[in-house]
């Protein structure tokens, strides 16, 4: 059922939650079923037969929806990823999974439900989600320990429509009109979760906050949208003295202030504002609840040698394309696209970057161009990874290109890959769901952001019912096929081009790029100031 590893807490929570789970079904197919009667007189005729037909089935079948999505509750507890497993070739799964047109409706269909349960449950889900990391003992809310989320029961309701004996099309308008059931449902199932663990005494945990000096918490507004960057940081943010807070003497850590010998003496004063800004932007960085904790602890290295190179070189403070912030940029980018913590692939490209790090860390005089090595030797570590990981897929992405030909060449496509593609035989999607046939009904903006796409690069996508950062390591020759890698695993998707626009296109694949750590800092650091001023 689950982890033998997870708490005992935790293990009892989910114990009481799966058998609460058939009540919960109850409720959502009861809504579905009003959903469905009501919408009967509005309907034309052909909808309204298929719809009368899935309102025959559901009660032929009930018992039998209720047991398919109780199952995958506990399919995905049992199958959530081992973080020890390693990369290799020995790993890669032995059957390729083809992503077409179909799978792509099941997906949009099941990322629509997860955002209606978001949405209509936003403040249970997060009350639970301070339970569950109290029971972890997450007092500080790092990550979200909940394993009943919206998307875990959205795709158990994809597998419940499964038991009705019907077309892929009459499971899809389950899907749509079980979606607001679900969401209600769930909505009063969290609040409930939420009173039995406080009526059992247990204390929620609380999401990490910045303690100011005057006392206060952060605030936990919408960040402020700011033109600027660290410029506007720079020429707003006084420094703590002037908003009656006694700094003492400021504390340099043995550094060495004197500047070097061609470059003019700096007023102290203009010493401490750099120190003061740059402080508070590596705080801001830290503070960040999606940095993770092994790249935080290397982040905090290199403050020192920061504090060093801005006492020398001002400028980088006013320039968030400086080789600092930059390499910075890469150094969380890297921890992203890992496999999670324990995994020997992150273990060894994180040392390393710890070897990177202490070298900019003992660097007595660092500058930019030491940065900027620092930032191409990164950038080679990932493009070795990349060409093991193609390595790794030789043999699928051989397979992949004969399977391409086939498919250009042929209207009807092959069932299999040589064996050892294992392609779901899937019924007609509703008309209204896919676009029409023919390349020219294709986005062109998805379909010029396709083309645009290169070999290497990450992917933000919802695939197979859940989100994950892949990367690309075949685009196809004849762009028909693309094979993508999961980044926390040694699972890979051969996409057909149709799936990736008609994905572009619902805003489920995205370009996965660095984002600015220190940007998201200086918002956060020009609000702080905003709320002291």
């Amino acid at each position: 059922m689950s982890p033998p590893s997870i708490p005992a807490a935790l293990q009892q929570f989910i114990e009481d939650e799966l058998l609460r789970a058939p009540l919960l079904v109850d409720q959502v197919v009861e809504g579905t079923i009003d959903r469905l009667r009501q919408s009967l007189p509005t309907l034309a005729p052909q909808p309204r037969a298929a719809t009368a037909d899935l309102l025959h089935a559901i009660g032929s079948h009930r018992e039998h929806l209720s047991d398919y999505y109780v199952r995958s509750l506990k399919r995905q507890l049992a199958e959530r990823p081992d973080p020890m497993a390693a990369f290799g070739a020995s790993a890669l799964p032995a059957a390729l999974s083809l992503v077409d047109e179909d799978s792509v409706s099941i997906d949009v269909e099941i990322s629509h439900a997860i955002e209606m349960v978001r949405s209509t449950a936003e403040y249970e889900l997060r009350e639970l989600q301070t339970f569950t990391a109290a029971l972890v003992g997450d007092m500080d809310l790092a990550r979200d320990h909940n394993p009943f989320g919206p998307a875990t029961h959205a795709r158990a309701l994809w597998a419940a429509s499964q038991a009705l004996p019907l077309s892929r099309e009459h499971h899809l308008i389950f899907m749509r009109n079980a979606s607001p059931a679900l969401a209600q449902a769930l909505r009063r199932a969290y609040a409930a979760s939420s009173s039995r663990l406080e009526s059992a005494g247990v204390t929620p945990a609380a999401y990490r906050t910045m303690i100011l000096p005057s006392g206060a918490r952060r605030s936990r507004r919408p960040e402020v949208s700011l033109g600027a960057g660290l410029d506007l940081v720079r020429s707003a943010v006084a420094p703590m003295s002037e908003l009656g807070f006694d700094l003492g003497e400021p504390d340099f850590g043995g550094l060495a202030l004197e500047p070097a010998a061609a470059a003019p003496a700096a007023p102290p004063a203009a010493e401490r504002r750099a120190i003061e800004t740059l402080t508070g932007l590596f705080d801001a960085m830290l503070a960040d609840r999606r940095l993770a904790a092994d790249i935080a602890l290397m982040l905090s290295r290199l403050q020192s040698a920061a504090t060093r190179l801005v006492l020398r070189d001002p400028g980088a403070l006013d320039d968030e394309s400086h080789p600092m912030w930059r390499f910075i940029d890469a150094l969380a980018f890297t921890g992203e696209v890992l496999p999670p913590a324990g995994n020997g692939e992150r273990a060894q490209t994180l040392r390393f970057a710890q070897g990177l790090v202490e070298h900019l860390a003992a660097e007595p005089v660092p500058a930019a161009p030491l940065f900027e090595w620092a930032g191409e030797r990164l950038l080679h570590q990932g493009q070795h990874r990349f060409a093991r990981r193609c390595t790794a897929a030789a043999g699928q992405i051989a397979e992949l290109q004969r399977l391409e030909t086939r498919l250009c060449s042929s209207a009807a496509p092959p069932s299999t890959l040589g064996g050892a593609l294992d392609i779901a035989q899937l019924d007609t999607v509703p008309a209204d769901l896919m676009p029409a046939d023919g390349p020219s009904a294709e986005p062109r903006d998805a379909l010029a952001w396709l083309q645009a796409r290169r070999p290497g690069e990450w992917l933000n996508a919802f695939l197979q019912g859940r989100w994950v950062k892949a990367q690309i390591l075949w685009p196809g020759e004849l762009g028909e096929l693309w094979l993508l890698a999961d980044a926390e695993s040694p699972e890979t998707w051969a996409v057909r081009r149709r799936a990736m626009t008609t994905l572009h296109a619902e805003r489920l694949l995205s370009t996965l790029r660095p984002r600015s750590l220190v940007r998201s800092a200086a918002k956060r650091v020009m609000r702080r100031t905003i709320k002291l001023g």
